[in-house]
Formats: C-alpha cells, sequence, structure tokens
C-alpha cells in the first residue's frame, strides 16, 4: 500500500500494560487477507514492556503514538480514531486476537450492504493463558433491527462484543467518538447511539479470540467497585432514550409501550418511559425513572402527592440498610470511597432532594 493512499480499513489498538498479549494482537492484524490496512496504535501511559513488543514490528502500516501518562481506555481509542485515515474502523483490545479473515469478510459485507453501519461477529472467550474459557458466551446473539436492539439494550443491556465489530468511519462522524465520562461501558453508550441512527448486523461466526481477564487492572473485571460505577454509569446512558427518535418511535422500540399501566393521572412520553425502566429491577433503571418523574413533578405534570407515593413503593436508595450488616468494615468504608468518587459533590447536591439516604451517607 502506498503510504500516502487511504486504507479501506483503519484498526485501532488502544494499549496498556499488555506487554505479554500485544504481539499476538499485532501479529494476527498482519496476518489478516482482503482489503488494505494501517493499524493505529495509542499506548496509554503503559509501565511494563507493551510499547518495547510494539517498536519491535517494523512494518510501514503500523503507526504509534505513546501517551506520557496513563489517560483512560477512551481517550486512547478517539486518539486513534482521530488519525485513522480508513473508510472502516476495526477496533482490538491489545489482549485480544483477529481470527483469520475476519476483515475480508466483514468489509465484503459492508461493501454490499450500504445501509448497515457495522456488523459484528462472535468471540471465542478464552483465559489469560490463550485456553478456553469455560464460562457462557453471552455474545452469541441471533439478528436484531435497530429497533429491537434499542429495547433489549433498555431492558437487558450490552451483549455486543465490540472487538468483533467492523464500524464505517462514517458512523463515528454522525453519533461521535466514545464518551470517556463512561469509561466502565463505552462501548454499550456507542451503540445505543448508533442504533439511533443506523442498523447493525451480525455475521454467525467466529471472529476474534476474546481475553477474559481475572485481573482488576482489566476493565472487563467484576470487581464491586467496577459494578457500582457501571450502575452510575448506565443510568446516565439511559437517558438517550429521550431522545426525538425513540419519542417518535416509541411503540417501534417498545410494542407494549401504549398499553403499558400507568398508575398516575398524567400520562406522558416521560411517564411511560419512567414506567417502562421500573420494569427493570436495577438501580440504575430506577435512578432513571425517578429523574423523569422528578422532572415531570417540577414542571407541574406530576402532583407532588404522586411522586412522594412513588418514592415510598419503589423501596430504592436504602443503601444504609444495604451495609448495615457491615458497619464499620473495611468493605464499607472502601465503598463509601468508591461512591464518592463517583458522586462528585455537585452532582451530590443535585440530587440532595432525590437521593436523601444516598447524600447523609455520603456525608456521614
Amino acid at each position: 500500500m502506498n503510504s500516502d493512499a487511504s486504507p479501506r480499513v483503519s484498526v485501532i489498538i488502544p494499549s496498556y500494560n499488555h506487554e505479554r498479549f500485544v504481539g499476538e494482537a499485532i501479529q494476527s492484524v498482519l496476518d489478516q487477507s482482503g482489503p488494505d490496512f494501517e493499524i493505529v496504535i495509542t499506548d496509554d501511559g503503559s509501565s511494563d514492556g507493551t510499547v518495547d513488543v510494539i517498536k519491535q514490528f517494523k512494518d510501514p502500516r503500523i503507526r504509534l503514538f505513546c501517551f506520557p501518562q496513563n489517560r483512560g481506555a477512551c481517550v486512547a481509542a478517539n486518539n486513534c480514531l482521530q488519525q485513522a485515515r480508513g473508510e472502516y474502523i476495526a477496533m482490538l483490545s491489545s489482549d485480544d486476537v483477529f481470527l483469520p479473515d475476519k476483515l475480508a469478510k466483514q468489509t465484503a459485507f459492508l461493501d454490499q450492504n450500504q445501509h448497515v453501519g457495522a456488523v459484528l461477529g462472535y468471540p471465542v472467550l478464552i483465559d489469560e493463558q490463550g485456553q478456553d474459557y469455560r464460562g457462557k458466551n453471552e455474545f452469541v446473539q441471533p439478528n436484531r433491527t435497530r429497533f429491537e436492539w434499542l429495547n433489549y439494550f433498555f431492558l437487558r443491556g450490552n451483549c455486543l462484543c465490540h472487538p468483533t465489530a467492523l464500524i464505517r468511519k462514517q458512523c463515528y462522524e454522525a453519533v461521535g467518538p466514545y464518551d470517556p465520562r463512561f469509561a466502565q461501558l463505552p462501548d454499550f453508550d456507542f451503540w445505543i447511539r448508533l442504533c439511533l441512527r443506523s442498523d447493525l448486523h451480525i455475521l454467525p461466526e467466529n471472529l476474534i479470540k476474546f481475553r477474559m481477564s481475572r485481573s482488576q487492572a482489566n476493565a472487563s473485571a467484576g470487581s464491586f467497585g467496577n459494578q457500582l460505577r457501571s450502575a452510575f454509569q448506565a443510568w446516565k446512558i439511559l437517558f438517550h432514550y429521550t431522545s426525538p427518535f425513540v419519542r417518535e418511535n416509541a411503540e417501534r422500540i417498545f410494542p407494549h409501550f401504549k398499553s403499558l399501566p400507568v398508575p398516575f393521572k398524567t400520562d406522558s412520553f416521560e411517564v411511560r418511559l419512567a414506567c417502562m425502566a421500573l420494569q427493570r429491577n436495577s438501580q440504575s433503571h430506577k435512578l432513571f425513572a425517578l429523574d423523569l418523574l422528578f422532572e415531570q413533578q417540577r414542571s407541574g405534570s406530576l402532583s407532588s402527592r404522586e411522586f412522594s407515593q412513588l418514592i415510598a413503593s419503589m423501596g430504592v436508595f436504602d443503601l444504609q440498610g444495604f451495609f448495615a450488616g457491615r458497619k464499620g468494615s473495611r468493605f464499607q468504608v472502601a465503598m463509601k470511597r468508591c461512591l464518592q468518587s463517583c458522586l462528585p459533590a455537585k452532582l451530590r447536591s443535585s440530587l440532595r432532594k432525590r437521593l436523601v439516604m444516598v447524600d447523609s451517607w455520603l456525608r456521614e
């Protein structure tokens, strides 16, 4: 490929402390058949030998950018996007592996299906030793319409494996890059934004090896702190469902939207969406519903009495009760610090009217 020409595909690799794995990741791209490509790597301030391993590759299709300090995976990925010149973008985590012909199969599909914004596939799950991972593979999913995906994301969360995807660069230009505020759930946020504008398609075959790490350094690891941050971020991500597109297509996204029982005199899009959210037994959805109804109450559309009755019936935010059996424990201290880091002072202040129990507990 001429170094001045634009490649068909830009493979972007945000790397961080993956000295053991990054070489295999890069080689799996270099071994791809089909379209011409470039590899754009942004190292996010690795403290191990990751950069040294990358520099051992002398292929001119590789471009490396290094942050002097760790800035977060989203920032590193967005830097790769800014540098990418390809028509299509393939994200690859620095500890994952492309299977043969991944790029060839996906570019062919997007070339033939101009209405599809992104094409994905299945991952083969592996552990840190590269052996088959013996857990459930929730990434094996059927195809759905964009409306069905929006329904699934709202009611059940994310089930797409981002490194399997090939995405049109114009989709990033339309919906924006990864949002660094959602460091735990950047892909979930991105898929919702993408489905508000475009279709997805899943090729029913294995396209990558996806590493399931048990290390706390891996953002996919399920520590309690990560779960808490994920819940907070999911709450804010759900606000994409207040967009004009969802308002206009509510019944296509939620088939029972109009027939959903509404326990209030007020009947509006916001009230119905809140009731839809309350069908999920998750703190994120309850916070989202409460936020919507709070705004309805503040605007006068919902009575104060109805709003108060709702709070009393929801049984949410009892963090004091949750931690009652752990008072004084190291676990409680760690959790309090984690919550304080997730809820800045300004945000706690804005939530005080709605989340009195949370605020009082955080300020003990």
